[in-house]
Order: C-alpha cells, then sequence, then structure tokens
C-alpha cells in the first residue's frame, strides 16, 4: 500500500483501521422485532359493520309481502353492432303488457319490429298531452321527463338512461296520452316499437293476443299507489254507515335469499406449523389473512352479486339519475326523497371525492359525525360510507347507494348463521380436513352470508355518477 501525505495527513482515498464491530455482522446475535404479516387488501368494510344481520338458521330466509300487481319493472338490455342497436327479444317481457310471456317466437318478430330512432340534445322525443302510439326503450343516452309547474313554467321531473323505457301504455290503451314531455339530455338512441305493429301481429299470435287480454283485466283490481292489492276501509262517515269487510292478501310465491358462501382451503406445511412459530403461530397469521380476504370477498359479493347484491336488487322505481352527471346534493336530496328513514349511503371513495367537489364549488359545507372513532361525512345528517366494492366504470362511472336497514324498519338485511361447527368468527368456520402423504395440512374456511330488501324503498341508487368531470 502506498502512502502518502497532503499537509502531513493520510490521503484522501484511503480508510483508517476498523476499530469496532460492524453492524452486518452484530445483527447475526441480534433478535430482530418483527410486524405481523400486513396486507394492502384490508379495507374498512363499512357495509359490514353497518348492515344488521338476522340470524337464519335454515339456510333460507323467506321475504313474505303483501300482494302485488305491479309488473315490468325491470330494465331493457340491447346488443350493439357498428353504429346499430337492437333489443334482445326476451327482454321485451320486462315491459308490463308482456311480462312474464315466454314465446320466443312471438318475443323475436316483435324485436324485429322494433325502429332505431337517433335523437341530438335538446331534440323533443314526444310532447305532453299528445296522443301516445308507441313505446320507447332508450338503448343509449339520457332523457328528461319535462312537466309543466302551477305557473306554465318547465319542471324537470326526472332523468331516464340507459335501460329505460317510456310509453309502455300506448302498447294496450288506444286512448293513451303522453303525461309528460321526453327531451334528449343528451344524443340518445331509441328503438321504437308502435301500438299498430303489436296489434298487427296478435292477430295472428294466438299466444300473444291472449297475454294483452290477460294484461288489460289487472287494471280492475283494487290496489293502492304502490300496486299492492288494496284493503278496503271507511273513515270519516256519520251515522249507522255500513263499514267495508277486508282482509291482507300476501305473495303466492314469496321470494326466498339462500345463504351463499365465500370459502377456500388453506394449507400448511406441517414443517413449518411444527418449527417456525416463534414469536408468532404460523398457522394464526395464515388463517388471520385469509379471514380477512373472504370478508373482503364477502362485501364485494353483497354488493355485485347478480342474485342477492345490491346493485343488481335494487327496484327500477328507486333508481334516480344525476341532474348534471357530478353527484351533487341535489341527487342526493332526490334519493333520500325517495325512502324515510334513511340510514346511510353507500360510495366508492372517488365518488365522496367528486360530491365534496361539487359541495365546494357551491360554497356548501358538509357535516360528519363520528362512527367508532372515524370522522364520516354527512348530507342531511346521513352518514356517507366508503366502499371501494362499488364497481366504476372505465368510462369514470359509478354509483352511490342509499338504504333504510333493519327488519323491524322493512329495510336491508344482512343474512348469515353463527353456531357453525368449528366456528372462528360468526358466520365463519374453520374445519380440519387432514394432513395429506406430503405432509400439508388442509383447513375448509368457510363464510356463510346473504342480504335481502325487505320492500323495494328499503334501497335506491345513484346511477351514472361521473366521478372525473369537472364544471
Amino acid at each position: 500500500m502506498s502512502v502518502g501525505s497532503v499537509d502531513g495527513g493520510i490521503r484522501a482515498d484511503q480508510t483508517a483501521p476498523q476499530q469496532s464491530l460492524g453492524t452486518a455482522a452484530a445483527r447475526n446475535l441480534a433478535s430482530t422485532t418483527k410486524s405481523a404479516p400486513q396486507m394492502q387488501e384490508i379495507t374498512s368494510r363499512w357495509l359490514l359493520r353497518t348492515l344488521p344481520w338476522v340470524q337464519v338458521n335454515g339456510g333460507a330466509y323467506r321475504v313474505n309481502r303483501r300482494l302485488s300487481y305491479a309488473v315490468g319493472d325491470g330494465r331493457v338490455t340491447f346488443v350493439q353492432t357498428g353504429g346499430r342497436v337492437a333489443v334482445i327479444p326476451a327482454e321485451l317481457g320486462e315491459l308490463p303488457a308482456l311480462r312474464g310471456f315466454d314465446d320466443a317466437a312471438v318475443l323475436d318478430e316483435l324485436a324485429a319490429r322494433c325502429r332505431q330512432r337517433d335523437y341530438a340534445a335538446g331534440e323533443v322525443i314526444a310532447t305532453r298531452g299528445e296522443s301516445a302510439d308507441r313505446v320507447h326503450l332508450l338503448a343509449h343516452g339520457k332523457v328528461e321527463r319535462v312537466g309543466e309547474g302551477p305557473y306554465e313554467e318547465e319542471t324537470i321531473l326526472g332523468v331516464l338512461a340507459d335501460g329505460a323505457y317510456f310509453g309502455e301504455d300506448a302498447l294496450t290503451d288506444a286512448d293513451a296520452t303522453w303525461k309528460w314531455t321526453a327531451r334528449a339530455a343528451t344524443a340518445v338512441t331509441v328503438l321504437e316499437l308502435t301500438r299498430t305493429e303489436v296489434l298487427n301481429l296478435a292477430e295472428r299470435a294466438g299466444s300473444l293476443a291472449g297475454r294483452l287480454a290477460e294484461f288489460a283485466a289487472l287494471p280492475q283490481r283494487p290496489a293502492n299507489a304502490y300496486g299492492e292489492a288494496a284493503i278496503d276501509l271507511s273513515a270519516g262517515h256519520v251515522g249507522e254507515a255500513v263499514i267495508p269487510h277486508a282482509f291482507v292478501d300476501y305473495e303466492a310465491s314469496p321470494r326466498e335469499y339462500e345463504l351463499s358462501l365465500a370459502q377456500t382451503v388453506l394449507k400448511v406445511h406441517t414443517r413449518v406449523a411444527d418449527l417456525y412459530n416463534h414469536p408468532m403461530n404460523q398457522t394464526e397469521q395464515q388463517l388471520r389473512l385469509t379471514v380477512e380476504a373472504l370478508r373482503e370477498r364477502q362485501e364485494n359479493e353483497l354488493v355485485n352479486n347478480q342474485e342477492f347484491g345490491l346493485l343488481a336488487n335494487c327496484d327500477y322505481g328507486q333508481r334516480v339519475q344525476p341532474h348534471d352527471g357530478v353527484p351533487g346534493p341535489d341527487d342526493l336530496d332526490e334519493l333520500l326523497s325517495l325512502r324515510r328513514n334513511s340510514r346511510l349511503f353507500l360510495a366508492h371513495p372517488l365518488a365522496i371525492a367528486a360530491f365534496g367537489r361539487e359541495l365546494s364549488r357551491r360554497g356548501l359545507v358538509p357535516g360528519s359525525i363520528d362512527v367508532d372513532g372515524t370522522r364520516i361525512t354527512t348530507w342531511r345528517g346521513v352518514p356517507i360510507f366508503p366502499c371501494d366494492k362499488i364497481p366504476v366504470t372505465d368510462n369514470g362511472t359509478t354509483s352511490i347507494l342509499a338504504m333504510r336497514t333493519g327488519e323491524s324498519d322493512q329495510g336491508v338485511i344482512g343474512l348469515h348463521q353463527t353456531g357453525l361447527p368449528d366456528e372462528i368468527e360468526a358466520g365463519l368456520s374453520c374445519r380440519f380436513m387432514g394432513i395429506d402423504e406430503q405432509a400439508i395440512i388442509s383447513y375448509l374456511v368457510t363464510a356463510y352470508f346473504s342480504a335481502a330488501v325487505l320492500v323495494p324503498d328499503a334501497l335506491g341508487v345513484l346511477e351514472n355518477v361521473e366521478i372525473g368531470r369537472r364544471h
């Protein structure tokens, strides 16, 4: 080694001899302090925490309701080929007059008779007071329902979007008129099916003629404003008036919700389970993270499952479209107005952020409450809980849910069964499945759950909320 000096010192490229043990070597004799295994997938899961859970001992929950005559409250689905749009024939069964009609050949011909029409934003599709002779199936775009106020000013009664239909009375009522004006709020594509086309086909198809005749008899049944079988009452009478007789009729075939499940087989090698358990038990940590993943999947299913998920099971009459695309206080007010005693909103965090921007733009300050140590934004006193399981589409739209909860309040409830064999949490079990010839231990981890909407107005959805657009 060459040694030189600069002003009597050691050159800058030389290192002084090490005088103590280095940290790298010292760590071989030291114990590290470890965290438990972390997991990014874990969220607050407010839906699971806020839903009242009802014990389902038989594995199924039956929702008994008062007999209802309301029909045809679904949505119509379309297929698109280039610029051409066609309705799926079976989806015509969502129209009230065709509800439950299953003659595939007739539905195919009706679908072929639908004619596509395109409207620019601002164009009038139907005018209030004029004769209605066709049903409009809204394939794409938004349509405003325009009414007339008490002083002949224009009022917006609501907004219709993809999958909606209007003018359905025209198919069976020759005297039907438009009760409001339909105006395109955006570029709109609709399919039109005229009463003339339906009646011409009915002359040749006896099954269609019979279905239309059957439907024509339905309005003769006494019903209340919600389509339920009426209960005859008398009020305000004097003297010896004859008091009407009544009874409450029930649905003959009520819906049953069977408990769904999420499950997996957890595998742990015996050598890992036996030897590597200090300071943390390997099997316990594996199980803990598996349970977290199951609970995340459970919440996702409660929101998105096509059989019992909240988005799929919201009644069509409880679906609202935003007036300006972005979620505003007017939209949430309309959502609240559709039900009594709303307990909570559920929205994607991006939708909550978009709502906050709209409030800031209008100079409004939302309230907040403390829930389990977390500050939650409220609107009209109703908390807005975040839920990242609500999907956001590729074009930046999502939904906001509002619900009334609780069995006693005819609301939305969660369903589970407790007391399961090898239960480790409510409705969640971990069952030992044995050790195979490769010395791997298996555990079956299962969560049983579902959700039920007791009456239609317990749940509402603000659809097609734009989270990226700003004014």
